[in-house]
């Protein structure tokens, strides 16, 4: 009997603890923001950026390094130039914390939170994307004001510090991780971008992707950007970005590196493990399957995805250009394409 009363004397304790944790009265909210600003784990990792024009397996080099036990990986685009989007955030020493969080604050995550993320606006797969706005800007002032003499370093790793913290349902190893990878278009197409990318990250990498033009321009053009439905106009575009490849290989040197798309897709190990090799990393099955936060996800491609994995099928968008139109492409991008091939590792 006495084992009896204090068993019931225990479930009416637990019943009230019980009804006072279903309570909804915001105290769970500031529990968490209390738990991650107390157990907040430092991301000053170097970036390994990904960048060239768009249409050239971009998103699916960043979705192959997901999932990397010594990789943080950006899950969509780094959106983080400012004034505009191609332009490497000019940030102002003097200035004010709140406002270099809202310099390099990506909107894209409130959308990804509301209605799940998704690769393309053609995708209908989508994956759960807990993440907190409100999280991220806290634990972002709270690592800068924990430094007595900020650097624009300390400000950006302050930034991927808090991206990573307020992404709650992120699945990563505890791993020591060796680079943050994130994918920006053009961004390295820019002289001064790529100059200030290294005056923040001196031990940062440029990955820089050449896909054939014959299979590039059909995909930027049925994509539905206007800047690339005119042949001409696209095509001046892909010659500077291909020039700009080679300016900054010559330049930067083993900083840099520049693989082919075609080779990418043909053999992924191959290439996969020379960048294992380039990024100091150990070289992992995952990195041959396109995930997103660990899960497998399909391609984000102008033209029919039948499913997961990576698709053969983008090596032979040329087919769909008629022969005075493919003699054209190589008329105007004969050159740059061949100088940038000689550059080319994988």
């Amino acid at each position: 009997m006495i084992k009896l009363k204090t068993h019931t004397k225990k479930k009416k304790e637990g019943g009230k603890a019980r009804r006072k944790a279903l309570r909804d009265n915001g105290s769970h909210l500031k529990q968490l923001y209390r738990a991650a600003l107390e157990h907040l784990t430092p991301v000053d990792a170097p970036l390994a950026l990904i960048s060239q024009i768009q249409r050239s397996g971009g998103s699916l080099l960043s979705q192959l390094f997901d999932g990397h036990p010594q990789i943080y990986a950006h899950p969509d685009e780094l959106n983080v130039g400012y004034p505009k989007k191609y332009t490497w955030p000019e940030i102002d020493l003097r200035g004010s914390p709140e406002n270099w969080f809202e310099i390099l604050f990506e909107e894209n995550v409130i959308k990804h939170f509301k209605e799940g993320y998704k690769k393309g606006h053609k995708s209908e797969q989508r994956f759960l994307f807990m993440f907190l706005p409100v999280l991220q800007k806290k634990l972002f002032l709270k690592r800068i004001h924990s430094i007595e003499s900020i650097t624009l370093r300390d400000i950006f790793d302050s930034y991927m510090t808090a991206y990573f913290g307020a992404w709650l349902n992120y699945q990563h190893s505890p791993d020591p991780k060796k680079y943050i990878t994130a994918f920006a278009p053009r961004l390295a197409s820019g002289c001064e971008n790529v100059q200030s990318f290294f005056k923040v990250y001196p031990d940062g990498r440029i990955i820089s992707i050449l896909r054939d033009p014959k299979n590039w321009f059909p995909s930027a053009a049925r994509h539905g950007s206007k800047k690339y439905s005119e042949p001409e106009r696209a095509l001046r575009q892909w010659n500077e970005n291909a020039l700009a490849m080679i300016k900054n290989k010559d330049t930067y040197g083993r900083r840099v590196i520049i693989i082919r798309f075609e080779d990418l897709i043909r053999r992924p190990e191959g290439v996969m493990r020379c960048l294992a090799e380039f990024l100091k990393i150990r070289f992992d099955d995952i990195l041959t399957l396109p995930t997103f936060n660990k899960s497998p996800i399909r391609a984000n491609t102008s033209f029919e995805a039948p499913g997961h994995g990576i698709l053969h099928d983008t090596l032979h968008r040329y087919e769909t250009l008629s022969q005075a139109e493919l003699d054209r492409i190589s008329e105007l991008t004969d050159g740059p394409y061949r100088e940038a091939l000689r550059r080319a590792e994988g």
